[in-house]
C-alpha cells in the first residue's frame, strides 16, 4: 500500500520511529531518516546510517539526513533534499521527542527549553516545512506521536513541563487537522501501554522490559492510519483500540513477556483505573493490588499502624533498613538534611523512617524522631526493589507505584543517595 510513497520521519534512527520506517519499507516505501545521531551514541543504539541499512534491507529506499529538530534550517534542508531525491513527500511522522519527568522546581531551564523546542516547536516547524509538499500528494498524512489531551490535574502535577510539551504536539493535531481538512490528514497516535525502547530502559532500569510491549504494535497501528484515506483526520488514536477495531485479537505477539502484567502509559485515566494503580488518593491499599499480580501480597497491611506491631518485623525490608542504618554517615546527614517516612504495604510493612537531619542520623522501624519532610507510600516489595537498584524511583513515581507527599527536592536527593547505596544493598 505504501510502495513508492515517501515518508519523512523524525527521530527514526531508533525506537518507535525506526519501527514505523521498517514497516513502511516492507511495502517498498522511501524513508527520510531525519534524526540527529550521525555518530554512535555511548549508551543508545543506532545512527541514521545503521537505520538506513536496515530500511534498505527491508525493501525500502533510505535517505539519512542529520536533523536536530531544534534547528529550523536543518529541517528545511532535509525537506528540500527529500523532495529533490524522491520527488515529493507523502507522509510526515513527528516522532522525535524529549522527556524529563520532574516537578516544576526540579526541572532545569535547559530541560524545559529542550522539551518545548523538540516536542512542540520541532513538531510545528517540521509540519510547516512539509505541508506545501504534502498538499501535492494524492493521500497525504501527518502523524504525531502524542497523547489525547486529558486535563486531569494528575497528569500535570508530577511533570508539568513534559505534559505541556506533549499536549503541544496534540494541539498541533487539533489545529492543523481542521486547517487542512480535505487536503491533508492529521492524526495523533499513542500507546495504551509502555513500549520497550532505549529511553524506557534508561527511565526504568533492569527488568522494566517485561512490563512493556514491542515497538511493533505502534508500527502496525501507524501503518493502519497512514493507509487510510485523507478524510480520516483529527483523531487521537490509541494503538490497541485501533488494532482491535481492525480485527486483531492476539496481543501477546506484541508483549516482551507474554502474560506478564503491562505498565500503562501516561495520560490514559480509564486504562490506568482498570489495568494499573489508580493514582489519586495516597496510601489506598486496594489500589496497589490493581498494578500487577506480583504486588498483591498482603496489600491490606497498608493500614496497619506502627503501634499494633508487637516487635520489629524481620525479612527483606528489615534487612534493607539494617544496611541503611549501617551506611548512614555524617556526610549523608550534612548533605541531605531531610527526614523520610515510608508507609509500606505487604510483608514487613508498616511505618519506617530514615533520618538524615538529626546529628548522627538513623534509620529503622516506627515513626521518625522528628516530623518527616517527605512521606513515601509504596509496597514493601517495590521498596526493596528500589533500594537494591532493581526499580528506579522515577519510574516507580511515574507509574503510581510510589506516592510522594512533601518536599520533592529532598526526594530527589534521596534518589542520588540510593545510587551510592546500591552496591552495599
Amino acid at each position: 500500500k505504501l510502495a513508492g510513497c515517501t515518508l519523512f520521519i523524525t527521530g527514526a534512527s531508533r525506537g518507535i520511529g525506526k519501527a514505523i520506517a521498517l514497516k513502511a519499507a516492507k511495502d517498498g516505501a522511501n524513508i527520510v531518516i531525519a534524526a540527529k545521531t550521525a555518530e554512535p551514541h555511548p549508551t543508545l543504539p543506532g545512527t541514521i546510517y545503521t537505520a538506513a541499512e536496515e530500511i534498505e534491507a527491508a525493501g525500502g529506499k533510505a535517505l539519512p539526513c542529520i536533523v536536530n529538530v531544534r534547528e529550523e534550517q536543518q529541517i528545511i534542508n532535509a525537506v528540500e533534499k527529500a523532495v529533490k531525491t524522491f520527488g515529493g513527500i507523502d507522509i510526515l511522522v513527528n516522532n522525535a521527542s524529549a522527556i524529563s519527568l520532574t516537578g516544576t522546581l526540579e526541572t532545569a531551564t535547559k530541560k524545559v527549553n529542550l522539551m518545548m523546542d523538540v516536542n512542540v516547536r520541532g513538531t510545528y516547524l517540521t509540519s510547516k516545512a512539509c505541508l506545501p509538499h504534502l498538499r501535492k500528494s494524492k493521500n497525504p498524512h501527518i502523524l504525531n506521536l502524542s497523547p489525547p489531551m486529558n486535563l486531569n490535574p494528575m497528569w500535570f502535577k508530577n511533570h508539568c513541563a513534559y505534559t505541556i510539551s506533549k499536549y503541544g504536539m496534540s494541539m498541533c493535531v487539533l489545529g492543523m487537522a481542521e486547517e487542512f481538512r480535505g487536503e491533508v490528514a492529521v492524526n495523533a497516535l499513542w500507546p495504551k501501554t509502555a513500549i520497550h525502547t532505549a529511553a524506557m530502559d534508561m527511565l526504568g532500569g533492569a527488568g522494566i522490559e517485561k512490563q512493556c510491549r514491542k515497538t511493533d504494535i505502534l508500527a502496525d497501528a501507524a501503518y493502519c492510519i497512514l493507509t487510510k484515506p485523507k478524510t480520516f483526520t483529527g483523531n487521537f488514536i490509541i494503538d490497541e483500540v485501533l488494532l482491535r477495531e481492525e480485527g486483531v485479537k492476539d496481543f501477546d505477539v506484541y508483549a516482551i513477556a507474554p502474560g506478564h502484567p503491562l505498565m500503562p502509559d501516561f495520560f490514559l485515566d480509564v486504562e490506568i483505573d482498570t489495568t494499573a494503580v489508580k493514582q489519586e488518593g495516597y496510601g489506598a491499599a486496594q489500589e496497589e493490588k490493581k498494578f500487577s499480580r506480583s504486588h498483591q501480597e498482603g496489600a491490606d497491611a497498608a493500614k496497619v499502624k506502627t503501634e499494633s506491631a508487637a516487635a520489629t518485623p524481620s525479612g527483606p525490608v528489615a534487612e534493607t533498613f539494617r544496611v541503611i542504618q549501617g551506611a548512614v554517615t555524617e556526610e549523608y546527614v550534612r548533605s541531605t538534611q531531610g527526614v523520610f517516612q515510608f508507609e509500606l504495604s505487604g510483608d514487613g510493612g508498616g511505618t519506617w523512617y530514615i533520618d538524615l537531619k538529626t546529628e548522627g542520623g538513623s534509620a529503622g522501624f516506627g515513626k521518625p524522631p522528628v516530623t518527616a519532610d517527605v512521606v513515601m507510600s509504596m509496597s514493601s516489595a517495590d521498596f526493596v526493589k528500589m533500594f537494591t537498584g532493581k526499580l528506579k524511583p522515577t519510574l516507580a513515581f511515574m507509574t503510581g507505584r510510589l506516592r510522594i507527599k512533601g518536599n520533592m527536592a529532598l526526594a530527589i536527593k534521596l534518589e542520588k543517595m540510593l545510587s551510592q547505596l546500591n552496591s552495599k544493598l
